[in-house]
């Protein structure tokens, strides 16, 4: 990112949709009798979220965005709900911020006279050692 801080953007809460499932994986009777694990979908079109913040969330090229653009995301490395809620709710903070500053747009630059003067020396000088490699002249 650049020097200036991307400015903070608030995630309505009333615009995710939580629910509460059983996690996978190892964790003995626990995980077969508890549903700690947490489903957040956020619906990014229908969100509050600035316009141009949605065309770039959008734009991502992430798995967890479904083609209705709706972002899922599953969490359920703890042990408690309430942790994976809040792991759920700061990661996808974190995609939010990933695309709240716009990218700065890329300049197109010429190359400089001495950069092309060493790209052709290093080229007469690969075609002289090529050269070498071949069969012997009488």
């Amino acid at each position: 990112m650049s020097d200036a801080a991307a400015p903070l953007i608030a995630i309505d809460e009333a615009e995710v949709d939580i629910s509460a499932i059983r996690a996978q994986g190892a964790g003995g009777q626990n995980v077969n009798k508890v549903s700690s694990a947490i489903h957040l979908r956020f619906d990014i079109p229908a969100s509050s979220l600035p316009d141009d913040v949605k065309d770039r969330l959008l734009a991502l090229r992430d798995k967890r965005i479904t083609a209705e653009g709706v972002l899922v995301i599953k969490a359920q490395s703890h042990r408690t709900q309430d942790m994976n809620r809040l792991d759920a709710y700061a990661r996808l903070q974190d995609i939010v911020q990933s695309v709240a500053l716009a990218p700065k747009p890329r300049r197109a630059t010429r190359p400089t006279r001495a950069s092309k003067e060493r790209r052709l020396d290093d080229k007469s000088q690969r075609s002289a050692i090529k050269e070498l490699r071949g069969k012997a002249r009488e």
